[in-house]
């Protein structure tokens, strides 16, 4: 259960992972860098290719193209060619971006925004309100607002099999869960105690419905909380800022991990080069796949 590095990328913002059983190939965006990867696993091949705006989130679509949250829209994406905008999240709120972002049981792109901290060239820009929310993207390109614009910095989206959805707010360290009733999010309440090992970014649900989160901001593990919310277990890494984690592989039983290196020193990135790769770790568990659009 030691993990290994898979693939050097050095993302600035290396997130939302998803493994694609069709092509045996995981998915990936950079945030930072404005690049989309792709990595055949049996072949080692790697692929990337620019985004016209910070891609901040990836699903896969049943027709075999991808879907992709940029700065301020969902678009369709066949790999390599345009962008194809689907949807405009907040046009009223131009200084919010989008983040976290993921294909739903409902077949629908679920995606969760923030107050935009990126300046134009990647750098970091300060962060003033709360005015996150979590969307819903349909087929036909309608957006519903499923929440109160009140997160800080959205992340994580999980369905479990006794209908709740998880999600997270980086900025006040908590995952909380909602109740889905008839596509509607209520009951919003407190899933797992905070940790005080970095904080919740993305993450993943196994066959057994542990769900496995990354703790980004120094956090440098995967910790698994139990379907009631407990902490089970930490899984120690060699980055600090572990960004997103997918079961892949045949059989979904290797963990993949996404990292950051977003506003580390050129010092701390001499001392510790793998900041920003692609790690796996055996042996956790078994994943589920992945919902596809439409």
């Amino acid at each position: 259960m030691t993990p290994r590095l898979v693939f050097d990328a050095s993302d600035i913002v290396g997130e939302s992972a998803v493994y694609d059983e069709r092509r045996d190939a995981l998915v990936w965006v950079d945030i930072g860098g404005k690049r989309i990867h792709r990595l055949a696993l049996a072949e080692r091949r790697h692929e990337a290719w620019p985004a016209p705006d910070f891609p901040t989130s990836i699903g896969l679509r049943a027709d075999g193209g991808a879907i992709v949250g940029l700065r301020d829209r969902v678009a369709l994406w066949e790999y390599g060619d345009e962008f194809r905008t689907l949807a405009i999240v907040e046009p009223d709120l131009p200084d919010n971006r989008l983040n976290e972002g993921r294909v739903g049981p409902d077949g629908a792109f679920w995606v969760g925004t923030m107050q935009n901290n990126l300046a134009a060239d990647g750098a970091a820009k300060a962060m003033t309100r709360d005015s996150g929310a979590i969307y819903r993207i349909d087929r036909s390109g309608q957006v519903s607002q499923l929440t109160p614009r009140e997160f800080g910095i959205t992340n994580t989206m999980a369905w479990t099999d006794d209908g709740r959805f998880l999600t997270a707010d980086t900025t006040r360290n908590a995952i909380y869960a909602y109740d889905l009733c008839s596509g509607l999010l209520v009951n919003k309440r407190l899933f797992a105690t905070p940790l005080d090992r970095g904080a919740p970014d993305g993450s993943c649900l196994d066959t057994g419905g542990f769900l496995w989160n990354c703790r980004v901001a120094g956090g440098a593990c995967v910790a698994r909380f139990r379907p009631d919310g407990g902490l089970d277990r930490l899984v120690e890494l060699p980055c600090t800022w572990p960004t997103s984690c997918v079961f892949g592989a045949p059989g979904f039983a290797t963990l993949y991990v996404t990292s950051a290196r977003f506003t580390m020193t050129a010092e701390h990135l001499t001392a510790h080069p793998e900041e920003g790769a692609l790690f796996a770790i055996d042996f956790l568990g078994r994943g589920r796949p992945e919902h596809r659009f439409g």
